[in-house]
């Protein structure tokens, strides 16, 4: 009887109010308007988007944009093929290093130890295979297993023991700093072999003009299939998805800036294999992220520890797994960096290399404040990084001064995360 006396009601209320009535039928959830409305409907969200703070990667690229603009216009041989090609190796050590903090700052925690922790994996290497002549092979794959035991103990002390992160891997910085200069020994340096496996990591390149073509192809080829499976599927399950029209406008960006570095490469050296191991990286960790259960449990994390453990998520077990991946990703970038100097030595790790490994992610849009970014985050970050180092390079800019524009814009990128944050939070997104 109550339900009829309510309909009843609300029929009144319609009619007593035909234009409420009529604005309560049209209102459309602002998350469907990119499929209900087309492009109109795409602007429209890129508009909503802008609005509540969520500002993505657009900072970056326009960045990313301005700054080859400058340097082009400063040296015509900025945007060369062989300078970018070289930006394009250059880049890869403190990348994949990079991949490795995102995972940390997921948690809204820190890693400083990674540098060392690069070092160390390249002296392993180094001692192994040089001065003790065991296999090549061999000694990468100890220094690897290497780094993420060493992560996974800093995780252990972080949480198990209880003790701050900051302060676990500042211990671990000092302690595996002194740990590389000890198995290096007195000379301090190790050269390794330029045609061996590390040495051909930042010096081997495809040089079949079909290599950079083919991976530009299947990249493009690849995030179209499963875009279009991905919004079918969530198209059946009648949750928002994105047009086709929408898809195919995505799939022909991404090949035009695909096929653009393609023909880049080949015109100088051909595909680099460290870029091509580094993007592979990024894909498999950005599905790790994104496709799985471990991946969200990394967010839930970064939203809220408590929540995450009434929801019966193994807290410790995930921050432990975390650490080891950090330092995992630090040996590979240590193995990259020995690869690029073509030795083992005490400067390893050491410098600017941690700033610019925590820059990269922070700059690439990865929050510090923990449950938000993606490994692409370090691809971005550590173009802008590198490309401001070698554009600076090129007009004969001293280091110093290199070191205060590259704070500048972390400074500048931080404080566009805080007022994205508190953006977000005004409009209810946070």
């Amino acid at each position: 009887m109550s339900i009829d006396k309510t309909s009843a009601t609300s029929d009144e209320h319609a009619v007593a109010n035909p234009e409420a009535a009529a604005a309560a039928v049209t209102v459309v959830d602002p998350r469907l308007l990119v499929r209900e409305q087309g492009l109109a409907g795409y602007v429209g969200e890129f508009k909503r988007k802008m609005k509540g703070g969520d500002l993505g990667s657009v900072p970056v690229v326009l960045g990313l944009i301005v700054i080859c603009i400058i340097f082009q216009s400063l040296n015509s041989a900025f945007l060369s093929a062989e300078n970018l090609n070289n930006i394009a190796v250059a880049m890869v050590a403190t990348g994949m290093m990079s991949v490795g903090i995102i995972f940390v700052l997921l948690l809204g925690e820190i890693d400083l130890s990674v540098g060392s922790v690069s070092g160390v994996a390249g002296a392993i290497t180094a001692v192994l295979s040089v001065t003790h002549g065991v296999n090549e092979w061999l000694a990468v794959l100890i220094a690897l297993v290497s780094g993420a035991a060493i992560g996974a103990l800093h995780g252990f002390f972080f949480a198990r023991i209880g003790a701050p992160a900051f302060a676990v891997t500042l211990a671990g910085l000092l302690f595996w700093l002194g740990f590389m200069l000890q198995i290096l020994g007195e000379n301090g340096t190790i050269n390794i072999d330029g045609d061996g496996v590390v040495g051909n990591l930042t010096t081997y390149y495809f040089s079949d003009v079909a290599a950079a073509y083919g991976l530009a192809l299947v990249a493009v080829v690849l995030f179209f299939v499963t875009s279009f499976l991905d919004s079918r599927r969530r198209e059946a399950a009648g949750i928002p998805s994105r047009p086709l029209g929408d898809l195919i406008m995505r799939t022909v960006l991404l090949a035009v800036v695909a096929f653009a570095a393609a023909i880049m490469f080949n015109q100088y050296k051909g595909l680099p294999l460290a870029l091509l191991l580094f993007v592979l990286v990024l894909v498999v960790t950005d599905f790790v992220l994104r496709r799985t259960g471990y991946g969200r449990k990394i967010f839930a994390l970064g939203g809220s520890v408590e929540a995450s453990r009434r929801a019966g998520i193994n807290v410790t077990a995930i921050r432990i797994s975390v650490f080891a991946l950090a330092g995992f990703f630090a040996a590979v970038g240590g193995l990259f960096w020995a690869s690029k100097i073509a030795a083992a030595n005490q400067s390893a790790g050491a410098g600017d290399l941690l700033m610019n490994v925590i820059a990269a992610a922070v700059i690439g849009g990865t929050s510090l404040f923990g449950g938000r970014g993606r490994t692409w985050n370090a691809l971005l970050g550590v173009m802008v990084i590198t490309s401001i180092q070698y554009g600076l390079a090129l007009e004969g800019i001293a280091t110093p001064v290199q070191y205060m524009i590259t704070g500048g814009v972390l400074l500048a990128t931080v404080v566009i995360d805080s007022i994205t944050r508190k953006t977000q939070k005004t409009a209810g997104r946070a």
